[in-house]
C-alpha cells in the first residue's frame, strides 16, 4: 500500500523533522558552549535542564528543597497538558536522535514493522514510578535514565572524545600523505573547542550508548517506548490534552499502515483504542495513510482517562522496590568516605550533594583540566557517576570556578573565584617512600613551584640525609596544612610518574560538616 501524495502531506511532517534537527542542533550548540573560553563567567549553559518536568519533581522531592529554575519546567507541562507529547516528538533530542536511527534502520531494511501488545509499554511508568518514590526517600536515580541526562553524559564522556580521537589519527594520516588538506589548521580548531579526550569510564559509557541506539533494531523508539521515565511522566501529563489525533471510520479502510508505521504503537487504527498517553504527533500515520483518514480533532477530556496498564500487584511491588532502595544502598556507605572522594569547589555535604546531582556531566565536560571524572567506587553505589576530582588526570585549575556556574540544580553551589580560593577540597600528603628528596636525596622541587596558593601550602626545608658517603643536606618539601586546598595541582606535576611522590585526599575539606583538626604541618 503506497502512501498518500507528497504534497498533502508534506508540511506537517517537513515541519516536525526540522523542528527536530533544529533543536538537536540547539543542544550540540550548548554542548560546545559548555567550555572555559578564558573568561571568569559562562552562559547559561545549563538551562536545558531546566525544561525537564522529571528532573526538577525529583531533585527537589530528593534535596527537600525549591528549585527556581526548574521553573522552566512548568512550559512543557502546559504544553502537553493541552497539546500531548510534543515535547518527545519534535523538541527532545533523546528522541530525535532515536527516531533518526530508526528511519535509518527502517531504509536499510534492517528491521520490519510489526505490532506487539501494548502491555509491553508499562515498563517505563513502572521505571517513573520507581524513580518518583526513591526520591521521596532521598534518592536521585532520575539522571540515570533521563534522556537529557544520559544524552548529555554520553556524548561528554564517550561520543565527543572518541570522535576527536578518531578525527586525529585521520588528519594526521592525511598529514603524512602530503595530500592539500589542512590538517594543522583542524587540529587547531578542534583543540580550541576544548573537548577532553580522557576519561575513566568513557567506554563503558559509549558502550551503553551504542547499546541504546542499536535497541532501535528490536523496536522503533525503544528508548522511548520502553525506558524513558520523562517520557512516561509527560504520558501520564497527557492522557487530557483536548487535541487528539483520530481516524475517520468512514474513510479508513483497514490497510493497517498507520498501526504498522506509528513508532510509538499509539494502535492509530480506526478499529483499535488509541493510546493516547503514547502518541508523540509525529504525524507517521498521517504520512502512511493512503485515505487521508487521519485527523486532528479538537475533543472534551475524559472524565476518567485511560488507565496505563500496571496492575494493583506491579504498582505496590514497584512502590516497595522504590522504598527500600534507600537503606539497602545506604548499608554500602562507609562513615569514613573514601580518601580519594575530592568533590567540586562548592559542592555540598555528601549527603546533599547525592540528592541533588542528575550525574549529567556539565562539570565535566566544562573543566579545563579534565581533572573531573565520574566516580567508580569512590563513592559508593549511591555515588556512581558523580564527579570526582582525579589529579593523576587533571587538577583544579586556582582561577576557576566554572563547574559551580554550569550545575543545573545546585549540587554545585556557585561560588566566586575568591571563595573558590577559599575552599578546601582536600589536602596534599607525602609519599617518601617515592618523593626524590626523601627517597634517594635528589634535590627537587617541582610541587613548590607549582602550588599556587599564596603563601604557599608547600615549602622546602633543609633535610639531613645518609648517603654512602656521609650525610648531605637536601631541601625536602613539606605541606603546610593550614594552607593547602587540595587543588592537586602538585600531584598533576609531580615528575615521579608511577606513583606521585605527592597525593591529595579529601581529608579537610570544607563541606564536610563533621570537619577534621589539622595540624599546622603534615607530610
Amino acid at each position: 500500500m503506497k502512501a498518500k501524495p507528497t504534497r498533502s502531506i508534506c508540511r506537517v511532517h517537513l515541519v516536525r523533522i526540522v523542528c527536530q534537527a533544529l533543536f538537536f542542533a540547539l543542544f550540540l550548540a550548548v554542548l560546545f558552549m559548555t567550555r572555559t573560553s578564558g573568561s571568569e563567567t559562562i552562559g547559561p549553559v545549563e538551562r536545558f535542564f531546566h525544561f525537564d518536568p522529571l528532573l526538577g519533581l525529583v531533585s527537589m522531592l530528593a534535596s527537600r528543597t525549591f528549585i527556581a529554575a526548574f521553573g522552566f519546567a512548568l512550559i512543557t507541562v502546559v504544553v502537553t497538558l493541552l497539546f500531548g507529547r510534543y515535547v518527545c516528538g519534535w523538541v527532545c533530542p533523546m528522541g530525535s536522535l532515536v527516531h533518526f536511527f530508526t528511519y535509518l534502520f527502517q531504509k536499510l531494511k534492517w528491521t520490519r514493522h510489526h505490532k506487539e501488545p501494548a502491555r509491553h509499554l508499562r515498563w517505563k511508568y513502572l521505571i517513573l514510578l520507581f524513580v518518583v518514590v526513591s526520591s521521596v526517600f532521598t534518592l536521585d536515580f532520575a539522571g540515570y535514565l533521563d534522556p537529557l541526562s544520559f544524552l548529555y553524559r554520553s556524548f561528554s564522556a564517550a561520543v565527543l572524545p572518541a570522535a576527536m580521537h578518531a578525527t586525529e589519527a585521520a588528519t594526521a594520516l592525511v598529514h603524512r600523505t602530503g595530500l592539500p588538506f589542512p590538517a594543522d589548521r583542524w587540529n587547531d580548531f578542534l583543540h580550541s573547542q576544548m573537548i577532553h579526550t580522557t576519561f575513566r569510564q568513557g567506554a563503558v559509557l559509549g558502550a551503553i550508548f551504542l547499546a541504546v541506539i542499536l535497541l532501535n533494531l528490536v523496536r522503533p523508539r525503544f528508548w522511548c517506548r520502553y525506558l524513558c521515565p520523562t517520557g512516561a511522566l509527560l504520558g501520564v501529563l497527557s492522557r487530557w490534552h483536548p487535541f487528539k489525533l483520530k481516524a475517520d471510520k468512514d474513510k479508513c479502510n483497514s490497510c493497517q499502515q498507520c498501526a504498522l508505521h506509528c513508532v510509538s504503537q499509539a494502535g492509530s487504527h480506526a478499529d483499535e483504542k488509541w493510546h493516547e498517553a503514547e502518541c508523540f504527533h509525529c504525524f507517521s500515520c498521517d504520512t502512511r495513510c493512503p485515505q487521508d483518514a487521519i485527523q486532528i480533532q479538537l475533543t472534551a477530556p475524559k472524565a476518567k482517562p485511560d488507565s496505563m496498564g500496571l496492575s494493583r500487584r506491579e504498582l505496590i511491588l514497584t512502590s516497595a522496590l522504590g522504598i527500600v532502595a534507600a537503606p539497602v544502598l545506604s548499608v554500602s556507605a562507609s562513615e569514613r568516605p573514601s580518601e580519594k572522594l575530592i568533590r567540586p569547589p562548592g559542592a555540598l555535604a555528601e549527603d546533599k550533594f547525592l540528592s541533588k546531582c542528575i550525574r549529567c556531566g556539565e562539570c565535566l565536560k566544562v573543566c579545563p583540566t579534565n581533572g573531573l571524572q565520574f566516580t567508580m567506587n569512590e563513592g559508593g553505589l549511591l555515588g556512581f557517576w558523580t564527579p570526582v576530582l582525579v589529579p593523576r588526570i587533571g587538577y583544579c585549575e586556582y582561577y576557576c570556578s566554572l563547574c559551580s556556574q554550569v550545575c543545573p540544580t545546585g549540587a554545585i553551589k556557585p561560588i566566586t573565584i575568591p571563595q573558590k580560593q577559599q575552599t578546601r577540597i582536600g589536602t596534599a600528603w607525602i609519599r617518601k617512600n617515592r618523593c626524590m628528596p626523601y627517597s634517594i636525596a635528589e634535590p627537587c622541587r617541582v610541587c613548590e613551584q607549582k602550588c599556587p596558593t599564596s603563601p604557599k601550602a608547600i615549602v622546602l626545608v633543609d633535610t639531613e640525609f645518609m648517603t654512602p658517603d656521609g650525610p648531605i643536606q637536601v631541601k625536602a618539601p613539606i605541606v603546610d596544612t593550614t594552607l593547602c586546598i587540595g587543588c592537586g595541582l602538585c600531584e598533576t606535576r609531580c615528575p615521579v610518574e608511577d606513583e606521585p611522590g605527592i597525593y591529595c585526599t579529601s581529608r579537610g575539606e570544607t563541606r564536610s560538616e563533621k570537619g577534621f583538626s589539622m595540624p599546622e604541618y603534615g607530610g
